[in-house]
């Protein structure tokens, strides 16, 4: 089995949190978030559900690099894959965030691992678009094909034109935006609740794509790389279904979704995934309250180790 994916990192940072609650800034258009308040039980239960998965993820040898969500008042650092990307050829891109409570999850410390553990060329911060009203939050925004250089979108305020252009002309990805929207006609907030593009598959919720030319389009160029496109329904992709991310394990390419998105997939689904990923399932029920799931979780880290 192949050991090596330009699109599946065998190696994460992921930030554990000890002050776990829904997030009220970001719940105007996040339809997935839970509609409760949260106390310091689910505060218990999402540590303890993060401890799990890290755990699990370990035990299947990717390299997970830990750090400690615990300063007060980020309900969302369990969510690091909106603040900063990585690139091969030792590129990190830090972005401009909507709500005013993430911008303070960047962290120096987490830079700072990735220059002393990795080879890192360059940090392009894009932060200051903050300023000027232009969001752009990562690899929530976007889901990057890193093999065929493309990066999906969906239109919203939290994936300004302007900024993806900016991003993609630096790190030399070919934008493909696409309006989304769920049942109730709510737009998808972040792209990668609705897509998710491993190294010889792709899983995305076509019917939640509005324009029916635009959709035909997207599937069109996912299928030209060569992937089995697995299509879920609007249902699989409220179980967060779609928020799942391709990682290199110790036997090979493996697929960490939630448990909740893992039941709601077909036999079938499950089956053309197993034919070259190997599924986790991990049970995080209480994180999910927060409107994202393991993709969220994860930021992947696509540099080479120093040592």
């Amino acid at each position: 089995m192949n050991r090596t994916s330009v699109q599946a990192p065998g190696a994460v940072v992921m930030v554990r949190p000890h002050h776990f609650s829904v997030n009220a800034e970001t719940a105007a258009d996040n339809a997935f978030q839970a509609e409760l308040t949260t106390d310091s039980k689910h505060a218990k239960q999402a540590y303890d559900e993060h401890t799990a998965m890290v755990e699990q993820l370990e035990s299947h040898g990717v390299r997970v690099h830990v750090f400690e969500g615990d300063t007060p008042g980020l309900p969302d650092c369990v969510f690091p894959n909106n603040w900063f990307s990585t690139h091969a050829g030792g590129h990190v891109a830090i972005f401009p965030m909507k709500a005013e409570n993430r911008r303070l999850e960047r962290r120096h410390d987490i830079l700072e691992m990735l220059k002393s553990d990795y080879r890192v060329q360059d940090v392009i911060d894009y932060s200051g678009l903050e300023q000027d009203g232009l969001y752009l939050e990562g690899t929530g925004a976007m889901v990057l094909d890193h093999i065929d250089r493309v990066a999906y979108a969906v239109e919203s305020d939290r994936t300004n034109p302007i900024a993806l252009e900016r991003f993609c002309t630096h790190f030399n990805f070919e934008p493909m935006v696409f309006a989304a929207e769920d049942d109730k006609g709510t737009s998808i907030y972040h792209t990668n609740v609705l897509m998710c593009v491993g190294t010889n598959f792709a899983l995305i919720g076509t019917d939640m794509i509005t324009d029916t030319a635009r959709r035909l389009e997207v599937v069109a160029r996912l299928e030209a790389t060569g992937r089995d496109v697995i299509e879920l329904s609007n249902a699989q992709i409220s179980g967060f279904a779609g928020n799942a991310i391709e990682l290199m394990g110790k036997d090979g390419p493996l697929l960490a979704l939630s448990q909740t998105a893992y039941d709601i997939l077909t036999e079938e689904q499950r089956d053309r995934i197993s034919a070259s990923a190997t599924l986790v399932p991990l049970a995080i029920p209480t994180l999910e309250l927060a409107g994202g799931s393991v993709r969220c979780t994860i930021a992947g880290l696509h540099l080479s180790p120093r040592s």
